[in-house]
């Protein structure tokens, strides 16, 4: 298989390439075979993209909002049109099943153009009535954005960040994590298809080193980064240096509570889509599943048994419903935390084996994975993982329960299944999350904020919330009289 693009940049409306950038290789992680080679930005890339994205973005943020939001929804549609070929690009890139990226990735990708397209004439400012003076307000776009992205959701987190940055008349120069750099390309060169000038969304591939010197530079206005917290941390300390508008969402160790009155069905498919979804690489996965005591051995019957009849195998046939880590390294680090999880003393209900499928011997694919009696005080209940573990702990009572699930430094996202609606409200109340569901699990529709507290993030993606975090309130009063002054 081979998924090479035209070139590894995409700057001011055009494919760019500087083969003297370090060499970046894409590998299909089903299969360990490198499917596209790509070069990391050098400093002259680098700074070919801040100058045309400043230049750029003058222009289009005094375009009618109106007019911006018709480019976002033509690109939406295009985006809906090439779905099929999107997600086999999305599958190559992250190893995800094609079962599930054709539904989504792209399709989420577009939901948020579209979204934003149509809702960014509607952000207007206020009129504040002073007696015969008066004041208003105005949105204004901050400037030029970086958005970095993380390796999971690399469709999808290309228009996340693009789409609310572009509606309120900001460029966008947009890095992809160098493990999945393929699918932001796509992003931008249908974005420029559907009419947006040149300029205003850039694609910048690159390490480390290349995120930095984007951060760092005085002609950006705002970070967003999605990624791990120790990433987030250098991230917001490098764009304090210059007071940049941040936006961090980072990773979580969320709770997902099952109460004895739950629908064991729908908490055990929740629990799974919270635990295995994507391989369990998504930051909001509920790896602590508290499972009322009562219940505790029923639920994990029935969960042994519906992990057992998950498919394994070739994400590329759609009958496949749980695809490889995204790389050897991930496969490694996550193995290392099952035998840690062993070590400890938890029991191994399910999975624990990196199996050797036929014809996919070099893929890094993890039996979906589910640690029983597990506490509190294990690694494995208090790390990321990141990946298909599952880690089923006991309570016993409604304040013991909320008290242990606070006990962490981490405030993504949790989960409440209860036939007990009332509970439900209460639960959620005192849990201490930014996102959060209730008889339900992972579903992030654009329309909802999504995005966490304490040390998993600041800010919200989606929904009217990212308009906030795109642009500034200009404040302007008028007198309509004299001027009253001591001198």
């Amino acid at each position: 298989m081979r998924a090479q693009p035209k070139a590894s940049h995409f700057i001011n409306g055009e494919y760019v390439e500087d083969t003297a950038g370090r060499v970046i290789e894409c590998i299909y992680p089903a299969t360990g075979e490198v499917v596209a080679r790509l070069h990391a930005a050098t400093p002259a890339v680098v700074e070919r993209a801040l100058a045309a994205a400043r230049v750029a973005q003058a222009d289009w943020a005094a375009r009618k909002p109106v007019e911006r939001g018709r480019i976002l929804q033509r690109a939406a549609a295009i985006m809906r049109e090439r779905n099929h070929a999107l997600s086999v690009l999305e599958t190559l890139d992250t190893g995800k099943p094609l079962q599930e990226t054709l539904v989504a990735d792209a399709t989420s990708g577009a939901e948020a153009l579209e979204f934003y397209g149509g809702m960014i004439a509607s952000v207007t400012g206020d009129y504040i009535p002073l007696g015969g003076d008066f004041a208003y307000t105005m949105r204004e776009a901050l400037g030029v954005c970086v958005g970095i992205g993380a390796w999971n959701y690399p469709t999808q987190i290309a228009c996340w960040k693009g789409a609310p940055a572009l509606a309120c008349g900001n460029a966008m120069i947009f890095k992809p994590s160098e493990t999945t750099p393929l699918c932001a390309l796509q992003v931008a060169e249908i974005l420029h298809e559907a009419g947006l000038p040149a300029g205003l969304y850039n694609v910048v591939q690159g390490y480390g080193d290349v995120g930095a010197a984007l951060i760092s530079d005085a002609r950006v206005d705002k970070v967003s980064l999605t990624g791990s917290v120790p990433t987030g941390q250098k991230v917001a300390a490098l764009a304090a240096g210059g007071m940049k508008h941040v936006t961090m969402e980072l990773g979580g160790k969320s709770p997902l509570i099952v109460f004895d009155d739950a629908d064991i069905e729908a908490a055990i498919g929740g629990a799974m889509l919270g635990n295995f979804y994507s391989a369990g690489q998504v930051c909001s996965n509920g790896t602590r599943v508290y499972v009322q005591a009562g219940i505790k051995q029923k639920f994990l019957a029935r969960l042994a048994e519906r992990t057992a009849a998950m498919i394994m195998g070739d994400p590329m046939d759609e009958a496949v419903n749980f695809g490889p880590m995204v790389s050897a390294a991930q496969q490694a680090k996550v193995m290392d935390y099952i035998a840690i999880g062993k070590g400890e003393g938890a029991r191994l209900v399910a999975g624990g084996t990196a199996p050797k499928l036929p014809g996919f011997e070099a893929g890094c694919f993890i039996a979906p994975t589910v640690f029983a009696d597990v506490t509190d005080t294990m690694r494995i209940a208090r790390e990321e993982i990141f990946g298909p573990v599952m880690c089923v702990l006991d309570f016993e009572d409604e304040a013991e329960v909320i008290a242990r699930a606070n006990d962490t430094e981490f405030g993504l996202s949790a989960g409440v299944f209860t036939a007990d609606l009332t509970r439900a409200h209460r639960v959620i109340g005192q849990l201490e999350a930014g996102t959060c569901w209730i008889n339900a699990y992972n579903l992030a529709p654009v329309e909802m904020p999504f995005g966490g507290s304490k040390m998993s993030g600041v800010g919200r993606e989606n929904a009217r919330a990212a308009i906030e975090h795109y642009s500034q309130v200009k404040s302007v009063y008028v007198g309509m009289g004299g001027v009253d002054a001591p001198w």
